[in-house]
Order: C-alpha cells, then sequence, then structure tokens
C-alpha cells in the first residue's frame, strides 16, 4: 500500500495535495470560532494556520498522513482541509479525518463528495482492508454525517483527549471495511445524484421565474 500525493477530482470538489500556498485561502475559510468548537487544537490566527500546515505535510515526510485542500471545482478556491491519516501499510489501514470546511458549504454536496473521493480511493487505488473515522462523543452533527456515509459505529475510547478548554473527551471509532465499500459506494452515488438533481430543479425553477418576471415586464412595457 503506497500512499503518496494525489489529486481526486469530483464534479463540485477537486481534494489537492495541501500546500503552504493554500494558506490565504484557508485563513478566510477556517479562522472561525465556530469550527474549532470540538476539536483539540483551534486555529485563531493566520500563524495557527501556517502551523498547522506545516505539521500536515511534516506528517506526510514522515509517511503517516496525507493531507488535503478542499478546493471548488469551478473556481480552485480552497474552502477548507481533509486528510488521511494514521496510514498502516502493514495491514492495510488508514483514518480519514481531520476535516473542517468553511461553514457556509457545510450541508451542501461538498463533505459528500470529498468522503467519496477519499474513500474510491482509499478502496481502489490503495487496496484497503479498513478506512477508520472518529469524533468527539458530544459532535452529534459529524456522528451523523459519519454514519450518513455508511460507516459502522464501533465504540467509544473514554477519556480519549484533552481539548483545547481542558475538558477531556471521549472519541467515538467508526469504520468501513473493503467488503462493505461496493454497498456504501452506491449509497453515496444515489446521495449525490438525487442532491444534482435537486440542485438542478432549483436552478431551472429559479431561470423560469427570471424569465416569467422579465416578460411580465416587457408585456407592461408595450
Amino acid at each position: 500500500m503506497k500512499v503518496q500525493p494525489v489529486t481526486l477530482a469530483g464534479r463540485e470538489v477537486r481534494l489537492e495535495p495541501l500546500r503552504l500556498t493554500h494558506c490565504e485561502d484557508l485563513c478566510s475559510a477556517g479562522l472561525d470560532e465556530e469550527l474549532w468548537r470540538f476539536t483539540v487544537s483551534p486555529l485563531r490566527t493566520p500563524a495557527d494556520m501556517q502551523a498547522y500546515i506545516a505539521t500536515a505535510l511534516q506528517g506526510q515526510t514522515e509517511g503517516n498522513a496525507l493531507p488535503f485542500a478542499t478546493c471548488l471545482a469551478a473556481t480552485g478556491q480552497a474552502i477548507g482541509s481533509t486528510r488521511f491519516g494514521n496510514i498502516d501499510p502493514a495491514n492495510h489501514r488508514l483514518e480519514i479525518g481531520w476535516t473542517w470546511i468553511a461553514r457556509q458549504w457545510q450541508r451542501t454536496v461538498v463533505n459528500t463528495e470529498a468522503k467519496y473521493l477519499m474513500l474510491r480511493h482509499a478502496f481502489e487505488t490503495l487496496g484497503c482492508l479498513r478506512v477508520e473515522f472518529k469524533t468527539d462523543m458530544l459532535n452529534e452533527r459529524s456522528r451523523r454525517a459519519i454514519l450518513r456515509l455508511g460507516a459502522q459505529e464501533e465504540g467509544i475510547l473514554r477519556n480519549h483527549m484533552i481539548t483545547s478548554e481542558g475538558r477531556v473527551r471521549h472519541s467515538v471509532y467508526y469504520s468501513i471495511l473493503d467488503s462493505e465499500w461496493p454497498a456504501v459506494k452506491r449509497g453515496l452515488e444515489e446521495k449525490m445524484a438525487s442532491r444534482n438533481r435537486s440542485e438542478n430543479a432549483a436552478a431551472a425553477s429559479q431561470n423560469d421565474g427570471t424569465l416569467s418576471a422579465l416578460v411580465a415586464k416587457q408585456g407592461e412595457s408595450v
């Protein structure tokens, strides 16, 4: 299992190997206190973001992480970051995590597609037998999001971490196995297709409304 920098491209997002040149975009997207409520190390300043990127790249150099910038496919703007971490080539497993996205892009197709691209790469290119996820037990939104991916909850590691606020955190672990991936893949593809249909229908409705208003306005001027 050879993990090396790669760009993963989808319809809405492109996951690019994280670089220091992403820092400005990531500061615009990520210096938001609300994003870091459940994290161990919140990012509050541009210096924090630079250190975050440097640490991620050091993990890549050491072979235990592969960090990405989450970029909009249409513009190239970086709106968040995610990572393969705890890479264990001998046992063909890794973790997907360290994920954050600017609040305006949460609850959109962005995270679903990013996770789909990473899972597909992990299982179909890297040959993983297992992909792990973990989150703070109190982070209900994250827990629901992981379950929606199709992951199975495995258990809780009690007193697992201490947050920046001094709270002792319990972490919930989840996984997807290689044998489960085909069904998970179909489910994610169906979710993305459904969301794309809904977005296209909404755009068409908006265009119809604009056209109707324009026709009505022209009628008034005759």
